[in-house]
């Protein structure tokens, strides 16, 4: 079976996506917008890596508008649609979604934020759509260039359903490994989009807070003590929804949290502090409020993130 690949959001996440995709020699679309998609255009996709390899493949990319005129002259729709935009991003990226898809388009989301699948369903009720996360560290270094930071590259995706025999989404899995991500269309997808949640989220949640990066979370002390909170905070709201995270008595999850939290560099911080710093949209909503609006449907006092969601909408409703 030959996919044919949309990734909507050419940043950080979606354009290594593309890039491997399109150095494997698969069909990908990579909408962009601005002076990035301009070079992708022109010069094609320049992926760095953290090895000091270096490498340009060609890709198709389009703005919005620029695909949909091509898709009225006869260009066909995406079999497969990775979003990797911001959830800030997600009320424009829906409507492009239904102009853009085929009646069996299948959607794979792989944002930071908890349950956007199920939220992107209900919005497009004719599609399938799955839940996912991502796993890299990369950013836009430049127009139509990503760097690429360490060698971790895992996508996982699923169903709520918890079955695995769709044949896209397996093909998908089989596309993606061979291009060199580790994939997995995995039968426990709230698991495993929650598992990485259970990390983002506390680490932006006290970072905003302390107006602070991963150094001052390294060090034994109230900050750090504040991301174990959270973190116990989301263990047990993954709990109330039947979920168990810390399921591997000889690895507990606070451990592997904590050694990843320590093997950040110093400077490391997410990219929801840094967007709050430039006055940018941030994801603020989806990784501290909403665990805030889950923890009030699951009937959870979680003190730490209602005392920290109170304190950040203070402070930015005076910005």
């Amino acid at each position: 079976m030959t996919l044919r690949y949309m990734i909507i959001g050419a940043g950080g996440t979606g354009a290594p996506l593309g890039a491997f995709l399109a150095k494997l020699g698969a069909d990908v679309t990579l909408i962009a917008r601005g002076a990035h998609l301009k070079a992708m255009q022109e010069k094609g996709l320049t992926f760095e890596q953290s090895d000091g390899e270096t490498w340009t493949v060609p890709v198709k990319a389009f703005d919005m508008d620029g695909f949909l005129a091509a898709k009225a002259q006869g260009t066909p729709s995406p079999d497969v649609i990775f979003v990797c935009v911001k959830g800030y991003s997600l009320d424009d990226t829906i409507p492009f979604i239904r102009d853009a898809a085929g009646e069996n388009t299948v959607v794979i989301p792989i944002l930071n934020i908890y349950g956007t699948g199920r939220v992107m369903q209900e919005q497009l009720p004719g599609l399938l759509v799955t839940d996912g996360c991502i796993y890299i560290s990369s950013n836009l270094k430049g127009p139509g260039v990503i760097q690429r930071h360490g060698s971790i590259f895992r996508v996982i995706y699923g169903t709520p359903d918890h079955r695995t025999d769709n044949p896209v989404l397996r093909q998908v899995e089989s596309d993606l490994t061979a291009a060199g991500i580790d994939a997995l269309y995995s039968p426990f997808i709230e698991k495993d989009a929650l598992l990485k949640f259970s990390h983002v989220s506390p680490m932006a949640t006290c970072g905003q807070y302390y107006h602070v990066k991963a150094g001052a979370m390294q060090k034994p002390g109230e900050v750090r003590e504040c991301f174990i909170r959270l973190v116990n905070e989301i263990l047990e709201l993954a709990r109330a929804q039947g979920i168990e995270l810390d399921d591997k008595p000889d690895a507990p999850l606070m451990q592997s949290h904590l050694k990843i939290l320590d093997d950040l560099a110093e400077s490391a911080s997410t990219s929801m502090q840094r967007d709050i710093e430039a006055g940018k949209n941030s994801e603020v909503d989806g990784l501290i409020y909403q665990v805030v609006r889950l923890s009030d449907q699951y009937g959870l006092p979680s003190p730490e993130y209602r005392k920290i969601a109170k304190a950040v909408a203070a402070e930015l409703a005076a910005k």
